[in-house]
């Protein structure tokens, strides 16, 4: 079986998951229920959908991703997948052009290398972005201006929500059914709901 994994760093607003998707298509993953895909940082090392991914992928499946800073961002989390990917036999496709094949239960010590090296490289570009914003930030703030996003209130909210809002209250859509629907996180629905519900 063949699966793919897509991830976004902010929600749909911002960011179109849907290009990584369409190419993980064009890699080989036949059906979209077979793409597991969030809008996380890729700092963070327990994200559901990578975890659902490997808790179903078994032993001589193939995960395919776009790029390694797909996965991660944390050269740590990305040994602690390639240590997953050897121990449940696992193929991982990069991009189409880079397969890490453990499904004998080894790596290749080149491939490995290369593969982690890859993943220094997506933690330092991640570290210098976030150095330049928070830069940037203070600078703002020393000219006086405002700085993150608007809050957001019950008038901000997507339209979207409020359509499937009654769903969700009524027991027909849960939390993760209803990110889905929504293509965000379900941080965001948790806080969506807690402003319908407390303004």
């Amino acid at each position: 079986m063949t699966y793919g994994y897509a991830r976004c760093s902010t929600n749909e607003d911002r960011q179109d998951i849907n290009r990584q998707k369409r190419e993980l298509h064009a890699l080989g993953v036949k059906e979209d229920s077979h793409i597991y895909w969030e809008y996380e940082s890729g700092t963070k090392d327990d994200r559901a959908e990578l975890t659902k991914l490997f808790n179903t992928a078994a032993s001589g499946d193939t995960i395919v991703t776009t790029e390694v800073s797909r996965l991660t961002r944390s050269t740590r989390h990305l040994c602690e997948i390639l240590q997953t990917v050897k121990d449940k036999k696992l193929i991982l496709d990069i991009g189409g052009s880079f397969r890490v094949d453990c499904s004998g239960g080894e790596m290749d010590p080149m491939t490995e290398g290369m593969v982690k090296m890859w993943g220094v490289f997506a933690e330092m570009e991640r570290n210098i972005i976030s150095q330049r914003v928070k830069s940037g930030m203070r600078n703002a703030a020393a000219k006086g201006r405002q700085i993150g996003r608007p809050e957001t209130t019950k008038d901000s909210m997507p339209d979207k929500f409020w359509k499937y809002y009654k769903m969700y209250c009524d027991d027909q859509l849960n939390v993760s059914e209803f990110a889905r629907i929504m293509n965000c996180s379900r941080t965001s629905i948790y806080k969506y709901i807690n402003i319908a519900e407390n303004e």
